[in-house]
């Protein structure tokens, strides 16, 4: 059974930094794309970054380019995402799945709240 879970959420400051992960188990990690969402209060379920299997190329939303960074490393299983330069439209739920851009249900996701 395909499993996603995400932690590393939690309040930070405007400007500040996280690092999420992403572990992954219950099918073949290292054959698959993967993304990160996000899903803000009242606001539809966004796409934030994907990455290929071998992690040769990655894919971002306007909103995030040149703050957030996507990785893997398939020999743990596991997807990260380096937040950066946090703004308060950052503060959602973020999520992984797996596809390339085009994504399948997420998992489950930890909450990114960023106020002052």
């Amino acid at each position: 059974e395909e499993q996603l879970v995400a932690t590393g959420g939690e309040l930070v400051q405007p400007g500040g930094s996280l690092r999420l992960s992403c572990a992954a188990s219950g099918f073949d990690f290292s054959a698959a794309g993967m993304s990160w969402v996000r899903q803000a209060p009242g606001k539809a379920l966004e796409l934030v970054a994907s990455i290929l299997p071998s992690g040769a190329a990655t894919h971002y939303v306007d909103s995030v380019k040149g703050r957030f960074t996507i990785s893997r490393d398939n020999a743990k299983n596991t997807m990260y995402l380096q937040l950066n330069s946090l703004k308060a439209e950052d503060t959602a739920m973020y999520s992984c799945a797996t596809g390339w851009i085009v994504y399948g249900r997420p998992g489950q996701g930890t909450q990114v709240t960023v106020s002052s």
